[in-house]
């Protein structure tokens, strides 16, 4: 099992935001790893439902069952894509919750002790973005925990 790292950033993304940060050693090389976050089918596996492709600019959904607030759809566009190293996007339009929330989700993966060094960054959490800060920090760790086993696994 990866060691799991949580920590929340106190050093804002933006002005009058916070960040959620979470780092895991895998065991894997980069490559693996990078996989697992760039292929949808895998992505499916241990995220959501999705029409991903790793391109500046494409534009994306991840779905699932709606929760309160939130209608189970997010629209996203990936920002950056450095292979193997770092990939990024945003994290919804606005449209899909009731606060209006987008976010920016960056994966950074670094060779580290024969493994790769994985860290999730989600910012642009704003003050009135409680719930679903609280929310996404209680989700991420059992995300990570899946993305580790489908890692494992192919």
């Amino acid at each position: 099992m990866a060691d799991a790292t949580p920590s929340r950033a106190t050093a804002p993304a933006a002005p009058g935001t916070r960040s959620l940060v979470f780092e895991r050693q895998l065991p894997h090389p980069r490559e693996k790893v990078w996989r697992a976050l760039t292929q949808s089918w895998l992505m499916e596996e241990w995220l959501m439902q999705n029409d991903f492709v790793a391109e500046v600019g494409h534009r994306f959904t991840v779905r699932a069952q709606p929760l309160p607030g939130w209608s189970g759809v997010t629209h996203c566009e990936v920002t950056l894509v450095e292979e193997p190293s770092q990939l990024a996007y945003r994290w919804g339009n606005g449209t899909e919750s009731a606060n209006g929330l987008i976010t920016h989700i960056t994966w950074t993966l670094q060779e580290h002790s024969g493994g790769t060094l994985l860290r999730m960054e989600q910012a642009g959490f704003r003050p009135n973005d409680g719930i679903s800060f609280e929310r996404m920090g209680g989700l991420w760790p059992r995300i990570l925990e899946r993305l580790e086993q489908v890692v494992h696994g192919h």
